[in-house]
């Protein structure tokens, strides 16, 4: 019998694509160099490497989060546990975890802006804030559900939860609340999807770090261990 999760995901996945392409197919229409400067393009298979927007949202999200545990520590900020607190905080970095996604998700790079974007507007409507100890459970949990939303081919929970370092109950439940948290809130708009980008960019001037100017588009439980998962048949690859 399929899950709570999975029936919910599977229908609103479907309603929410009705009519409305993929948010890539979207992005292709653009004539702004943006899009490529951040590496959000599907990389194939044979290159090595990883994506200029994974670096610059680790180093964003290292910083919102070191200004949070200040503004908490000096009692500026109420710090409210939900489910996606952990304890104490894994061992692995944000940077470290996102590489670690990148690499086992085989998703586009443009699901981790998306993914973003939902972190953003579940911490809107719960009135949360990203520390150390909920960053890395949104994290998986929201590039989970940006996988599915905008690419055509992703794997199912065990999967995920097995590269997040999670067990595959948790990350059902996980993702319930946050599709209920945000209200189901998937689509994303080419406009939303550019300002998120143009953000990430000015990280990377902060930082001084260079950014390539192409001249077009193109498509976009404390486990955490650093070592791969088992191999993929844990979980059947399944296309929308």
């Amino acid at each position: 019998m399929a899950s709570l999760s999975a029936v919910l995901l599977h229908t609103v996945y479907k309603l929410e694509n009705l009519g409305m392409g993929t948010l890539a197919s979207d992005v292709d229409d653009l004539t702004s160099y943006l899009h490529l400067s951040l590496g959000l393009k599907d990389l194939g298979k044979n290159v090595i490497g990883f994506p200029q927007v994974l670096p610059l949202l680790s180093s964003f999200l290292e910083r919102l989060v070191q200004k949070n545990e200040r503004l908490i520590e000096t009692a500026q900020i109420k710090n409210i546990p939900t489910v996606f607190h952990g304890v104490r905080a894994p061992s692995l970095s944000i940077h470290q975890y996102i590489d670690r996604i990148f690499k086992y998700f085989g998703c586009s790079p443009s699901c981790f802006v998306v993914a973003q974007i939902y972190v953003d507007r579940f911490l809107k409507v719960t009135d949360g804030h990203l520390t150390s100890l909920n960053v890395h459970r949104l994290l998986i949990t929201s590039i989970t559900i940006a996988a599915k939303f905008i690419d055509d081919a992703f794997f199912n929970n065990a999967y995920y939860a097995k590269v997040g370092g999670v067990s595959t109950s948790e990350l059902n439940r996980l993702e319930v609340e946050f599709l209920f948290g945000i209200n189901f809130r998937l689509y994303v708009s080419v406009d939303t999807f550019t300002a998120y980008c143009t953000q990430l960019e000015k990280e990377a001037s902060s930082e001084g770090l260079p950014v390539e100017r192409p001249v077009r588009t193109c498509r976009l439980k404390e486990n955490w261990s650093n070592t791969a998962p088992d191999d993929t048949r844990c979980a059947s690859p399944v296309a929308r």
